[in-house]
């Protein structure tokens, strides 16, 4: 078994930061090791007192550079990875005109095998070591990401959408054939090597009430699995759903009458919410996901973070691809920066690298296996470098402390600060 250790300096958070300067909330070395072997990491500290330990491990210095955990993304659809940067339309027919027909594809197995490997080439790029990710309705598309997946040892948490009506042809299950496929994937995939099935109705407006009760059943079948779908993102949207849902008390309410609220279940956007559907997300321990460049780029509106805090509510921050506009979850942070700006809110730099590491595993409850670089967590490391470019490497002279570069990475960083990424103990971005 191959041991290697890594040099640099190391940041790893053990809490969320509750203020600008808690110290308390992270641990940072400035000449470090990371001690990895068998996937795992063997140990973290000073690089000499590490050094000591490692025999004849592999060493790679990556100093000047930053080691952190791998990043971690809450939401984004893997068959939408050639509809990025489509010309702008609001959700609805942004749906119909883009991703509709390209979806249809992933019931070709070969197309989408060579999309898994493009899809996972890309999150590594950027740093993301982990993503929570909706696959088409095509069975074969989750068999194609999850087989990905493993062949790299990637931690991937997938499933097929549930979509029964109000879709094109050739995109439709029905509440019996998404059940049983379900059933099937998850018995295939499900805690298989790094792999996590989750129950993916696309959302209300494509799912029938018989599909959400089967998939309802599903999650009280499956209790470790989770479940993912979309909620609130578009005012359209939504009065849709209380078409569609007459008698349901507001949107939330279609999937709390299904059972399908609880710590694992993850909600992408949750923007326009009613006073009650947030006293459910707080009395269920449910997970609104922040997808801030896919908001803008819709125009779909402005999360409340602070509010949602304010309740006790713990959300997730993702990228959206392919409504949002980049697979870098620095460049998430940028924009969500900017959205919480005309909130009104603040997101502090410390903040901001915890949320897409440790926070972003709390929310999948994964924080005692990824989102540190702690000894005994999968060992799934990015190497960023806050002098990336000319223009980085310029504001970093004037740069005086550890949050600074850490602001300056949030806004002016992208694929190309980052220097490698680690998948499992294994180097993969210079690699590919």
């Amino acid at each position: 078994m191959t041991r290697r250790l890594l040099r640099g300096r190391i940041l790893s958070f053990n809490r969320e930061p509750v203020h600008a300067d808690d110290t308390g909330s992270f641990t940072y070395i400035e000449d470090g090791g990371v001690l990895m072997s068998g996937g795992l990491i063997e140990a973290i500290g000073s690089y000499a007192e590490i050094a000591r330990a490692a025999g004849e491990a592999e060493i790679t210095d990556h100093r000047p550079h930053l080691l952190m955990p791998g990043f971690i993304d809450a939401h984004i659809h893997f068959p939408q990875t050639q509809v990025i940067a489509s010309w702008g339309a609001q959700l609805m027919e942004w749906l119909n005109t883009y991703t509709f027909p390209e979806e249809r594809r992933f019931a070709d197995e070969t197309h989408a095998q060579a999309m898994a490997a493009q899809f996972l080439d890309l999150l590594t790029a950027h740093g993301t070591t982990t993503a929570a990710a909706f696959c088409s309705v095509h069975k074969t598309s989750a068999d194609a990401l999850f087989s990905e997946a493993e062949a790299r040892g990637m931690r991937m948490i997938a499933g097929k959408v549930l979509m029964d009506r109000n879709a094109p042809d050739g995109l439709l299950d029905t509440p019996q054939s998404g059940y049983d496929d379900t059933k099937a994937l998850i018995k295939q995939w499900h805690g298989k090597g790094r792999a996590l099935y989750a129950i993916t109705p696309r959302f209300a407006i494509t799912s029938t009430p018989e599909q959400l009760e089967a998939a309802g059943v599903l999650a009280a079948e499956h209790p470790d699995c989770y479940v993912q779908t979309h909620l609130s993102e578009n005012r359209e949207e939504i009065d849709l759903t209380r078409k569609l849902y007459a008698g349901a008390r507001d949107y939330l309410d279609v999937y709390e009458t299904q059972d399908l609220l609880g710590p694992r279940s993850l909600l992408g956007h949750a923007i326009h919410l009613d006073a009650r559907e947030i006293d459910v997300l707080a009395e269920t321990g449910s997970h609104p996901v922040f997808c801030p460049t896919s908001n803008l780029f819709l125009g779909s509106g402005l999360f409340d973070d602070g509010g949602l805090r304010a309740r006790g509510i713990a959300s997730g921050i993702a990228t959206d691809v392919g409504a949002g506009t980049s697979y870098s979850m620095l460049q998430t942070l940028n924009e969500g920066y900017k959205i919480l700006q005309l909130r009104n809110q603040s997101l502090d730099p410390l903040r901001a690298f915890h949320w897409i590491t440790r926070g972003n595993a709390a929310v999948l409850g994964l924080e005692d296996r990824i989102g540190t670089l702690e000894a005994g967590t999968e060992a799934d490391i990015v190497v960023l470098n806050a002098r990336a470019t000319p223009a980085m490497a310029l504001r970093m002279e004037r740069a005086e402390s550890l949050r600074e570069e850490l602001f300056i990475l949030q806004i002016m960083g992208d694929d190309r600060s980052i220097a490698e990424t680690y998948v499992n103990g294994q180097p993969v971005k210079t690699r590919t």
